[in-house]
């Protein structure tokens, strides 16, 4: 399955950015994420986006890597991740099945003339104000990674300092019946108070 994004920020207009989503559940052991992304790089496989944590096991991390389509088949890259030891699972996430959220924090240049109007777009955005100093202001927001493309742009009218994104975190979409069944679970007794 392919996935077609917005162009992020630094690629010329009307570049089409084609990507694969993965998510590839691991043993939590040092030097994984060092294999994995040295994986990439003797294949030459470009990695758009990864982040990765723990999972609810302690024993396990999630990682998910977002790859340029046109740099990697993705049966090619599915079958170099098996063959690394500490790969427990792989599984590709269809967009209109899965929900992904990024972080960003940006330093934004803020003079008392404009802050009302920077403070304004954060709003808009459901943003966060984290701090603040004379002449600018670090904000934050989570969401779809399209959302902060957004943001990222407007924020540049106002002049950027620093900037930092998460990379993507992604999961399946529950579908509606589990979640029927998981409210409506026989197993669970007792009257409701």
């Amino acid at each position: 399955m392919t996935v077609t994004n917005n162009p992020p920020l630094n690629q010329p207009s009307g570049v089409i950015v084609n990507h694969h989503i993965l998510s590839v559940l691991v043993q939590n052991r040092p030097g994984v994420l060092a294999r994995v992304a040295g994986l990439f790089a003797r294949r030459g496989y470009n990695i758009f986006s990864l982040a990765v944590a723990p999972t609810e096991d302690p024993e396990q991390s999630r990682i998910t890597i977002v790859v340029d389509v046109d740099s990697a088949p993705l049966e090619q890259i599915t079958k170099q991740l098996f063959k690394l030891i500490d790969v427990v699972k792989i599984s590709e996430l269809d967009p209109r099945r899965s929900v992904e959220r990024e972080l960003m924090m940006a330093t934004v240049k803020a003079p008392e003339d404009q802050r009302s109007h920077v403070a304004e777009l954060v709003n808009i955005f459901e943003g966060k104000i984290i701090a603040v100093a004379e002449d600018v202001l670090t904000v934050s927001l989570e969401g779809h990674p399209d959302k902060l493309d957004d943001f990222e742009e407007l924020l540049a009218s106002y002049g950027i300092v620093e900037l930092q994104r998460t990379g993507r975190v992604a999961l399946p979409k529950l579908d509606r019946g589990s979640r029927l069944r998981a409210v409506t679970n026989p197993n669970i007794t007792g009257k409701a108070g």
